[in-house]
Protein backbone atom coordinates (compact mmCIF):
# COMPACT_ATOMS: atom_id res chain seq x y z
CA UNK A 1 0.00 0.00 0.00
CA UNK A 2 1.51 3.34 -1.24
CA UNK A 3 1.94 5.77 1.85
CA UNK A 4 2.12 9.77 1.70
CA UNK A 5 5.50 10.90 2.78
CA UNK A 6 6.25 12.27 5.95
CA UNK A 7 7.65 15.08 6.84
CA UNK A 8 9.75 14.20 9.88
CA UNK A 9 10.65 17.45 10.97
CA UNK A 10 7.23 18.89 11.45
CA UNK A 11 6.09 15.74 12.82
CA UNK A 12 8.67 15.84 15.32
CA UNK A 13 8.33 19.57 16.48
CA UNK A 14 4.19 18.33 16.19
CA UNK A 15 4.51 15.59 18.83
CA UNK A 16 7.05 17.86 20.68
CA UNK A 17 4.41 20.64 21.59
CA UNK A 18 2.35 17.56 23.09
CA UNK A 19 4.84 16.72 26.00
CA UNK A 20 5.19 18.00 29.47
CA UNK A 21 7.43 20.94 29.68
CA UNK A 22 9.91 19.56 31.49
CA UNK A 23 10.89 17.28 29.04
CA UNK A 24 13.65 17.96 27.21
CA UNK A 25 13.33 19.46 23.64
CA UNK A 26 15.35 18.48 20.34
CA UNK A 27 16.52 21.78 18.54
CA UNK A 28 15.83 22.54 14.89
CA UNK A 29 17.26 24.56 12.14
CA UNK A 30 14.89 26.79 10.58
CA UNK A 31 13.61 26.57 7.07
CA UNK A 32 15.53 28.96 5.02
CA UNK A 33 19.35 30.54 5.42
CA UNK A 34 19.55 33.38 7.78
CA UNK A 35 22.15 35.93 6.34
CA UNK A 36 25.41 35.91 8.76
CA UNK A 37 25.95 38.52 12.09
CA UNK A 38 29.48 38.85 14.04
CA UNK A 39 31.72 36.25 14.40
CA UNK A 40 31.42 35.58 18.26
CA UNK A 41 34.67 34.84 20.77
CA UNK A 42 33.54 33.28 24.39
CA UNK A 43 36.76 32.99 26.31
CA UNK A 44 36.05 31.34 30.25
CA UNK A 45 38.09 32.14 32.85
CA UNK A 46 37.36 29.01 35.23
CA UNK A 47 38.37 28.64 38.58
CA UNK A 48 35.95 31.76 39.55
CA UNK A 49 37.89 35.28 39.16
CA UNK A 50 37.42 37.74 41.54
CA UNK A 51 35.53 40.37 39.65
CA UNK A 52 36.00 42.86 43.13
CA UNK A 53 39.29 42.87 42.54
CA UNK A 54 39.44 43.06 38.66
CA UNK A 55 35.99 45.59 38.12
CA UNK A 56 37.03 47.86 41.40
CA UNK A 57 33.66 49.45 43.22
CA UNK A 58 36.02 51.99 44.89
CA UNK A 59 32.63 54.45 45.39
CA UNK A 60 31.13 52.13 47.75
CA UNK A 61 32.92 52.12 51.06
CA UNK A 62 31.96 48.58 52.42
CA UNK A 63 34.76 47.18 50.05
CA UNK A 64 37.57 48.39 51.55
CA UNK A 65 36.28 47.95 55.19
CA UNK A 66 36.25 44.31 54.28
CA UNK A 67 39.28 43.68 52.35
CA UNK A 68 42.41 45.91 54.63
CA UNK A 69 44.85 44.00 52.75
CA UNK A 70 43.56 42.70 49.54
CA UNK A 71 41.58 46.22 48.62
CA UNK A 72 43.09 47.55 45.71
CA UNK A 73 43.11 51.80 46.35
CA UNK A 74 41.79 54.90 44.63
CA UNK A 75 43.88 56.12 41.61
CA UNK A 76 46.76 57.89 42.79
CA UNK A 77 49.08 59.85 40.74
CA UNK A 78 52.51 57.66 40.14
CA UNK A 79 51.41 54.76 41.84
CA UNK A 80 50.82 51.83 40.12
CA UNK A 81 49.52 49.69 41.99
CA UNK A 82 46.59 52.31 42.75
CA UNK A 83 43.11 51.18 40.67
CA UNK A 84 42.51 52.29 37.21
CA UNK A 85 39.64 55.07 37.36
CA UNK A 86 37.24 54.26 34.71
CA UNK A 87 34.23 56.37 35.98
CA UNK A 88 33.46 58.17 39.24
CA UNK A 89 32.42 54.63 40.55
CA UNK A 90 34.59 51.48 38.89
CA UNK A 91 37.84 50.96 38.55
CA UNK A 92 40.12 48.86 37.01
CA UNK A 93 42.46 46.70 38.22
CA UNK A 94 46.48 48.13 37.63
CA UNK A 95 46.86 44.54 35.76
CA UNK A 96 44.24 45.67 33.68
CA UNK A 97 46.09 48.60 32.40
CA UNK A 98 45.91 47.03 28.88
CA UNK A 99 42.50 47.36 28.31
CA UNK A 100 42.44 51.14 29.32
CA UNK A 101 42.44 52.22 25.47
CA UNK A 102 39.95 49.82 24.81
CA UNK A 103 37.45 51.46 27.13
CA UNK A 104 38.96 54.93 26.29
CA UNK A 105 37.55 53.75 22.65
CA UNK A 106 34.37 52.61 24.09
CA UNK A 107 34.88 49.76 22.49
CA UNK A 108 35.40 47.81 26.50
CA UNK A 109 31.62 47.50 27.95
CA UNK A 110 32.19 46.12 31.31
CA UNK A 111 28.87 44.54 33.49
CA UNK A 112 28.97 44.39 37.24
CA UNK A 113 27.12 42.11 39.26
CA UNK A 114 26.27 39.74 37.07
CA UNK A 115 26.29 35.63 36.65
CA UNK A 116 24.43 32.72 37.35
CA UNK A 117 21.35 32.39 39.41
CA UNK A 118 22.12 29.12 41.22
CA UNK A 119 23.94 29.54 44.07
CA UNK A 120 26.42 26.57 44.32
CA UNK A 121 29.48 26.94 45.24
CA UNK A 122 30.95 23.98 43.19
CA UNK A 123 33.54 24.64 40.14
CA UNK A 124 32.00 21.79 38.55
CA UNK A 125 28.52 22.36 38.71
CA UNK A 126 28.98 26.12 37.96
CA UNK A 127 30.82 25.68 35.00
CA UNK A 128 28.61 23.06 33.98
CA UNK A 129 25.56 24.89 34.17
CA UNK A 130 26.51 27.91 32.69
CA UNK A 131 28.00 25.79 29.61
CA UNK A 132 24.63 24.08 29.03
CA UNK A 133 23.11 27.14 29.86
CA UNK A 134 20.80 26.06 32.16
CA UNK A 135 21.35 26.77 35.60
CA UNK A 136 20.45 24.15 38.38
CA UNK A 137 19.95 21.98 35.29
CA UNK A 138 21.38 19.16 33.69
CA UNK A 139 18.85 17.64 31.64
CA UNK A 140 20.13 18.89 28.50
CA UNK A 141 23.41 17.67 26.82
CA UNK A 142 23.90 20.31 24.76
CA UNK A 143 25.27 23.49 25.60
CA UNK A 144 24.20 27.02 24.76
CA UNK A 145 26.60 27.72 22.05
CA UNK A 146 25.71 24.38 20.42
CA UNK A 147 21.87 25.02 20.49
CA UNK A 148 22.50 28.79 19.13
CA UNK A 149 23.96 26.63 16.40
CA UNK A 150 21.52 24.15 15.59
CA UNK A 151 18.91 26.98 15.46
CA UNK A 152 20.53 29.63 13.17
CA UNK A 153 21.09 27.99 9.59
CA UNK A 154 23.40 30.20 7.75
CA UNK A 155 23.97 27.82 5.31
CA UNK A 156 27.40 27.90 6.37
CA UNK A 157 29.17 24.07 5.96
CA UNK A 158 32.53 25.06 6.74
CA UNK A 159 34.31 22.26 9.13
CA UNK A 160 35.23 25.25 10.73
CA UNK A 161 32.20 27.36 11.31
CA UNK A 162 33.11 26.80 15.50
CA UNK A 163 36.30 26.20 17.49
CA UNK A 164 37.67 25.53 20.55
CA UNK A 165 40.63 26.06 21.25
CA UNK A 166 42.51 23.27 23.92
CA UNK A 167 42.66 19.43 24.16
CA UNK A 168 38.98 18.97 24.60
CA UNK A 169 35.72 20.74 23.33
CA UNK A 170 34.25 22.97 26.07
CA UNK A 171 30.50 21.95 26.45
CA UNK A 172 29.23 25.10 25.44
CA UNK A 173 29.83 24.25 21.65
CA UNK A 174 28.58 20.65 21.86
CA UNK A 175 25.11 19.61 20.20
CA UNK A 176 24.21 18.49 16.81
CA UNK A 177 26.56 20.86 14.72
CA UNK A 178 29.97 19.78 14.87
CA UNK A 179 32.68 21.92 16.29
CA UNK A 180 35.71 21.38 16.57
CA UNK A 181 39.05 21.31 19.09
CA UNK A 182 41.98 22.89 18.05
CA UNK A 183 44.93 22.86 19.89
CA UNK A 184 46.99 24.58 17.56
CA UNK A 185 46.98 24.90 13.99
CA UNK A 186 50.82 23.84 13.63
CA UNK A 187 49.47 20.16 14.81
CA UNK A 188 47.44 20.43 11.92
CA UNK A 189 50.78 21.04 9.74
CA UNK A 190 52.78 18.34 11.76
CA UNK A 191 55.62 20.81 12.01
CA UNK A 192 56.17 21.06 8.39
CA UNK A 193 56.45 17.08 7.75
CA UNK A 194 55.30 17.26 4.20
CA UNK A 195 55.47 13.32 4.01
CA UNK A 196 53.30 12.58 6.76
CA UNK A 197 50.63 15.13 5.84
CA UNK A 198 50.45 13.58 2.42
CA UNK A 199 50.25 10.09 4.02
CA UNK A 200 47.40 10.91 6.33
CA UNK A 201 45.24 12.75 3.65
CA UNK A 202 45.41 9.45 1.44
CA UNK A 203 44.07 7.64 4.48
CA UNK A 204 41.01 9.82 5.37
CA UNK A 205 40.41 9.96 1.44
CA UNK A 206 40.24 6.69 1.28
CA UNK A 207 38.48 6.19 4.05
CA UNK A 208 35.76 8.61 2.99
CA UNK A 209 35.66 6.75 -0.66
CA UNK A 210 34.79 3.06 0.24
CA UNK A 211 31.48 2.22 -1.41
CA UNK A 212 28.40 3.20 -0.39
CA UNK A 213 27.20 -0.06 0.54
CA UNK A 214 30.32 -0.87 3.10
CA UNK A 215 30.78 2.42 4.54
CA UNK A 216 30.55 3.49 8.26
CA UNK A 217 28.57 6.77 7.21
CA UNK A 218 29.18 8.45 10.58
CA UNK A 219 33.18 7.25 10.10
CA UNK A 220 32.90 8.78 6.69
CA UNK A 221 31.89 12.01 7.48
CA UNK A 222 33.94 12.46 9.88
CA UNK A 223 36.68 11.50 7.74
CA UNK A 224 35.79 13.91 5.35
CA UNK A 225 35.55 16.80 7.80
CA UNK A 226 39.09 16.26 8.91
CA UNK A 227 40.30 15.93 5.69
CA UNK A 228 38.64 19.51 5.02
CA UNK A 229 39.88 20.75 7.96
CA UNK A 230 43.32 19.93 6.64
CA UNK A 231 42.97 21.98 3.44
CA UNK A 232 41.68 24.64 5.31
CA UNK A 233 44.37 24.74 8.28
CA UNK A 234 46.90 24.46 5.42
CA UNK A 235 46.85 28.07 3.67
CA UNK A 236 47.11 29.36 7.91
CA UNK A 237 50.92 29.51 8.41
CA UNK A 238 51.35 30.12 11.83
CA UNK A 239 54.99 30.07 11.45
CA UNK A 240 55.06 33.44 9.64
CA UNK A 241 52.08 35.17 11.06
CA UNK A 242 52.73 38.77 12.12
CA UNK A 243 50.18 40.41 14.08
CA UNK A 244 48.55 43.73 12.51
CA UNK A 245 49.15 47.20 14.87
CA UNK A 246 51.67 45.61 16.79
CA UNK A 247 49.59 43.48 18.86
CA UNK A 248 51.91 41.44 20.96
CA UNK A 249 49.73 38.43 22.15
CA UNK A 250 51.49 36.57 25.75
CA UNK A 251 53.35 33.50 25.22
CA UNK A 252 51.04 31.13 27.31
CA UNK A 253 48.31 28.39 25.91
CA UNK A 254 45.72 31.30 26.47
CA UNK A 255 47.53 33.93 24.25
CA UNK A 256 48.56 32.11 21.69
CA UNK A 257 44.93 30.49 21.38
CA UNK A 258 43.58 34.04 21.13
CA UNK A 259 46.64 34.89 18.38
CA UNK A 260 45.63 31.33 16.45
CA UNK A 261 41.33 32.61 16.80
CA UNK A 262 42.88 35.90 15.00
CA UNK A 263 44.35 34.12 12.28
CA UNK A 264 41.25 31.98 11.43
CA UNK A 265 39.08 35.17 11.47
CA UNK A 266 41.11 36.64 9.00
CA UNK A 267 42.13 33.31 6.86
CA UNK A 268 38.10 34.15 6.33
CA UNK A 269 37.14 30.38 6.52
CA UNK A 270 33.45 30.69 7.51
CA UNK A 271 34.32 30.87 11.61
CA UNK A 272 30.93 32.21 13.32
CA UNK A 273 31.57 30.88 17.09
CA UNK A 274 35.32 30.48 18.83
CA UNK A 275 35.88 28.92 22.41
CA UNK A 276 39.11 29.92 24.84
CA UNK A 277 39.48 29.31 28.12
CA UNK A 278 42.04 30.40 30.87
CA UNK A 279 42.17 28.74 34.17
CA UNK A 280 44.00 29.26 37.90
CA UNK A 281 40.92 31.77 39.56
CA UNK A 282 40.98 29.93 42.14
CA UNK A 283 42.52 32.33 44.68
CA UNK A 284 42.11 31.06 48.21
CA UNK A 285 45.07 31.69 49.50
CA UNK A 286 47.97 34.55 48.36
CA UNK A 287 45.99 35.99 45.95
CA UNK A 288 47.17 39.23 45.58
CA UNK A 289 50.76 38.19 43.51
CA UNK A 290 48.59 35.38 42.11
CA UNK A 291 45.52 37.13 40.44
CA UNK A 292 47.81 40.05 39.58
CA UNK A 293 49.12 37.93 37.33
CA UNK A 294 46.95 36.15 36.13
CA UNK A 295 44.67 39.42 34.84
CA UNK A 296 47.80 41.10 33.47
CA UNK A 297 47.56 37.74 31.14
CA UNK A 298 44.39 38.15 30.53
CA UNK A 299 44.39 41.59 29.72
CA UNK A 300 47.13 41.86 27.64
CA UNK A 301 45.58 38.99 25.81
CA UNK A 302 42.63 40.82 24.91
CA UNK A 303 44.27 44.00 24.11
CA UNK A 304 46.36 42.25 21.40
CA UNK A 305 43.48 40.60 19.96
CA UNK A 306 41.50 43.89 19.86
CA UNK A 307 44.71 45.37 18.34
CA UNK A 308 45.18 42.77 16.03
CA UNK A 309 41.22 42.74 14.67
CA UNK A 310 41.29 46.38 14.67
CA UNK A 311 40.07 46.13 10.93
CA UNK A 312 37.69 43.66 11.54
CA UNK A 313 36.20 44.60 14.95
CA UNK A 314 32.96 45.74 13.06
CA UNK A 315 32.28 42.14 12.99
CA UNK A 316 33.76 40.76 15.97
CA UNK A 317 32.11 40.92 19.30
CA UNK A 318 33.95 39.23 22.74
CA UNK A 319 32.44 38.21 25.70
CA UNK A 320 34.27 37.10 28.65
CA UNK A 321 32.70 34.98 31.79
CA UNK A 322 33.83 33.22 35.11
CA UNK A 323 31.50 30.00 36.58
CA UNK A 324 31.19 32.58 39.93
CA UNK A 325 32.77 35.36 41.84
CA UNK A 326 34.70 35.49 45.41
CA UNK A 327 33.49 35.96 48.82
CA UNK A 328 33.49 40.34 49.71
CA UNK A 329 35.53 39.56 52.95
CA UNK A 330 38.97 38.28 52.26
CA UNK A 331 39.86 34.86 54.74
CA UNK A 332 42.94 34.58 56.69
CA UNK A 333 44.84 32.93 54.38
CA UNK A 334 45.12 36.16 51.89
CA UNK A 335 42.62 35.22 49.76
CA UNK A 336 38.98 34.70 48.79
CA UNK A 337 36.35 32.31 49.07
CA UNK A 338 33.60 31.35 46.46
CA UNK A 339 31.21 33.73 45.77
CA UNK A 340 28.59 34.35 43.11
CA UNK A 341 28.06 37.94 41.52
CA UNK A 342 30.55 39.01 39.56
CA UNK A 343 32.14 41.10 36.48
CA UNK A 344 31.88 40.47 32.76
CA UNK A 345 33.39 42.49 29.84
CA UNK A 346 31.99 42.93 26.25
CA UNK A 347 34.96 43.75 23.62
CA UNK A 348 34.46 44.91 19.87
CA UNK A 349 33.78 47.22 17.73
CA UNK A 350 29.23 47.19 18.08
CA UNK A 351 30.29 46.99 22.16
CA UNK A 352 28.09 50.18 23.75
CA UNK A 353 31.33 51.10 25.87
CA UNK A 354 32.66 53.54 27.89
CA UNK A 355 29.86 53.19 30.67
CA UNK A 356 29.56 49.75 32.83
CA UNK A 357 26.32 48.25 32.67
CA UNK A 358 24.65 46.73 35.44
CA UNK A 359 22.71 47.44 38.30
CA UNK A 360 25.04 47.37 41.34
CA UNK A 361 23.69 45.91 44.65
CA UNK A 362 26.19 47.38 47.17
CA UNK A 363 28.29 45.68 49.50
CA UNK A 364 26.62 46.37 53.20
CA UNK A 365 25.82 43.51 55.01
CA UNK A 366 22.08 43.49 54.56
CA UNK A 367 22.62 43.53 50.64
CA UNK A 368 24.91 40.30 50.46
CA UNK A 369 23.79 37.02 49.56
CA UNK A 370 24.83 33.74 50.94
CA UNK A 371 27.86 33.39 53.48
CA UNK A 372 28.57 37.33 52.29
CA UNK A 373 28.49 37.28 48.19
CA UNK A 374 28.12 39.82 45.77
CA UNK A 375 24.38 39.96 44.98
CA UNK A 376 23.69 38.57 41.28
CA UNK A 377 21.58 41.18 39.58
CA UNK A 378 21.84 40.49 35.78
CA UNK A 379 21.61 36.85 34.75
CA UNK A 380 24.54 36.34 32.41
CA UNK A 381 22.10 34.63 29.83
CA UNK A 382 20.67 38.69 29.43
CA UNK A 383 24.08 39.24 28.40
CA UNK A 384 24.72 36.71 25.98
CA UNK A 385 20.65 36.43 24.41
CA UNK A 386 21.20 40.14 23.60
CA UNK A 387 24.49 39.55 21.66
CA UNK A 388 23.10 36.49 20.10
CA UNK A 389 20.17 38.77 18.83
CA UNK A 390 21.67 42.06 18.44
CA UNK A 391 25.05 41.06 16.76
CA UNK A 392 24.43 37.18 15.26
CA UNK A 393 21.02 37.99 14.19
CA UNK A 394 19.13 34.26 16.35
CA UNK A 395 16.13 34.91 17.17
CA UNK A 396 15.53 31.52 18.80
CA UNK A 397 16.51 32.30 22.38
CA UNK A 398 13.57 30.24 23.48
CA UNK A 399 15.50 27.46 22.03
CA UNK A 400 19.51 28.63 22.91
CA UNK A 401 18.16 29.19 26.92
CA UNK A 402 15.39 27.24 27.52
CA UNK A 403 12.87 27.97 30.36
CA UNK A 404 14.19 31.44 30.49
CA UNK A 405 12.88 34.59 30.10
CA UNK A 406 15.16 37.72 29.41
CA UNK A 407 13.71 41.11 31.07
CA UNK A 408 15.28 42.74 28.16
CA UNK A 409 18.43 44.00 27.22
CA UNK A 410 21.01 46.08 28.93
CA UNK A 411 22.34 47.77 25.81
CA UNK A 412 25.58 46.28 26.14
CA UNK A 413 25.80 46.10 22.43
CA UNK A 414 25.04 47.95 19.07
CA UNK A 415 21.48 46.14 17.58
CA UNK A 416 22.38 45.44 14.03
CA UNK A 417 18.86 45.95 12.86
CA UNK A 418 19.67 45.30 9.37
CA UNK A 419 20.61 41.63 10.39
CA UNK A 420 17.40 40.91 11.84
CA UNK A 421 15.06 42.95 9.08
CA UNK A 422 13.89 44.61 12.40
CA UNK A 423 12.83 48.43 13.76
CA UNK A 424 14.31 49.81 16.36
CA UNK A 425 10.54 49.39 18.21
CA UNK A 426 10.44 45.55 17.34
CA UNK A 427 13.72 44.63 18.60
CA UNK A 428 14.00 45.30 22.35
CA UNK A 429 10.30 43.12 22.98
CA UNK A 430 12.18 39.81 21.91
CA UNK A 431 14.85 39.72 24.32
CA UNK A 432 11.75 39.22 27.00
CA UNK A 433 10.28 36.43 24.92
Amino acid sequence: MNKSPINTKTNLKSMQASLPKWMPRMAFAPDGVAPRGDVLICIFQRGGMDGLNALVPLGDSDYFRARPTLGIQPPKTGDATTAIALDNFFGLHPALAALKPIWDAKQLAPIHACGSPDPTHSHFDAMDYMERGTPGAKTLGTGWLGRHLVTLNTGNASPLRAVGMGNMLQQSLRGPVSATALQSIANFHLRGQQQNIAQIQQALAQLYAIPQSNADPLLASSAEAIDSIFGLLGSINPDTYIPANGAQYPQTDFGQGLKQIAQIIKAEVGLEVACVDIGGWDTHAEQADELTQLLAEFGNGLAALWADLRDKLKSVVIVTMSEFGRRLAENGSGGTDHGQGNAMFVVGGSANGGKVHGRWPGLASDKLVGPGDLAMTTDYRTILSEILLARLGNKNLAEVFPGFNAPGGLGVVQSNLALLNLSPRAFLPMLSK
